[in-house]
């Protein structure tokens, strides 16, 4: 069938600042994809990520490149075969699942075998800052049941403190972002399983990991900026414990589910993440959530404006999608 592509770069405003070891941000820069088939349209949104390499005008020229194939008429399986795991396949593949179940009157998470979506608890993201301004944060998030916490170079032992005496009864998940080393991981690991933490994700350079397989786990590790697609799962096994799967970065809905399958099958413990977007990039990934052990899809929490409609939020709970929105 032939299709209308449109790529358009969009910028939504951060509630303050986003702030990681790598640097912060204040606004959400996003692609929105829409694939258009007579009077069905189907949508897709990517967030291109600087740490790999991504730009919007480097994701919208890769867009633009296979133009013509997609607008051709193309299935999600041939998208592999002509576009690299990351951003651009994301957003036209999410594209492709919305058009399809726009057309077809089947929901997208029929199509993808899962027999109804729920609502599912999110994490809620607190920035790096001093132990101060987090231990501030933590205490007025304390209502929420599982924080994630960014962290990574000198004094997060003292962050780590501080954040939970600000919310005593929460879950923390601690990202390092690839900021510690194999000089501070162990301390800092003991430390976060003292204090409760049920994860820590991606502590160590993602080149830079081997000595996760020789050293104790007082607390589940999961690999974040060491795993992208399905192919890169068996190499982990003897380092993670754990996998953030994020849209983004597996290429979309379609790779991100066979990911999901193939950690399953190794024991690998599964999170469903996302960059910062809006409900649009949030959506898809609520079908893998089902099923993960850690839900970190707030996005739209650390947004000043989101889509309307956007995705329901109830505290940190999220819930499915409406139709004029995704799926």
């Amino acid at each position: 069938m032939h299709l209308r592509l449109e790529a358009i770069p969009e910028a939504f405003p951060i509630a303050g600042r986003f702030v990681i070891s790598r640097g912060a941000k204040t606004e959400a820069q996003v692609i929105r994809v829409t694939l258009q088939h007579g009077h069905n349209a189907g949508h897709g949104e990517c967030v291109p990520y600087g740490r790999y390499g991504e730009t919007i005008q480097s994701v919208l020229e890769q867009i633009e490149a296979v133009r013509p194939t997609i607008e051709a008429g193309c299935d999600r399986a041939d998208l592999k075969s002509f576009l690299p795991a990351g951003a651009a396949r994301n957003a036209i593949d999410c594209a492709l699942w919305d058009l399809a179940a726009k057309i077809s009157g089947t929901p997208a998470f029929q199509t993808a075998g899962t027999g109804r979506l729920n609502s599912v608890v999110t994490a809620y993201t607190l920035s790096l800052g001093t132990p101060e301004e987090m231990g501030s944060a933590a205490r007025a998030a304390s209502h929420r049941p599982l924080l994630k916490i960014k962290v990574g170079g000198a004094g997060d032992l003292e962050r780590l403190a501080a954040v939970r005496a600000g919310a005593p009864y929460s879950a923390i998940i601690v990202d390092a972002n690839e900021g510690w080393t194999d000089e501070n991981i162990e301390l800092n690991m003991e430390r976060a399983a003292e204090l409760g933490v049920v994860l820590i994700e991606q502590p160590l350079a993602a080149d830079k990991d081997s000595i996760l397989a020789r050293i104790a786990h007082p607390v589940s590790i999961c690999a974040d900026e060491s795993v992208h697609k399905a192919d890169d799962l068996a190499a982990l096994a003897d380092r993670y414990d754990a996998v953030n799967i994020k849209l983004d970065k597996s290429g979309g809905l379609t790779e991100a589910l066979e990911m999901q399958r193939i950690a399953d099958g190794l024991g690998l413990d599964v999170m469903i993440g996302c960059m910062v977007g809006t409900s649009l990039a949030m959506a898809p990934a609520l079908i893998l959530a089902q099923t993960a052990k850690f839900v970190d899809l707030d996005g739209p929490l650390l947004l000043a404006r989101d889509r309307v409609p956007g995705l329901r939020y109830d505290g940190s709970n999220v819930f499915p999608p409406l139709p004029e929105l995704w799926g």
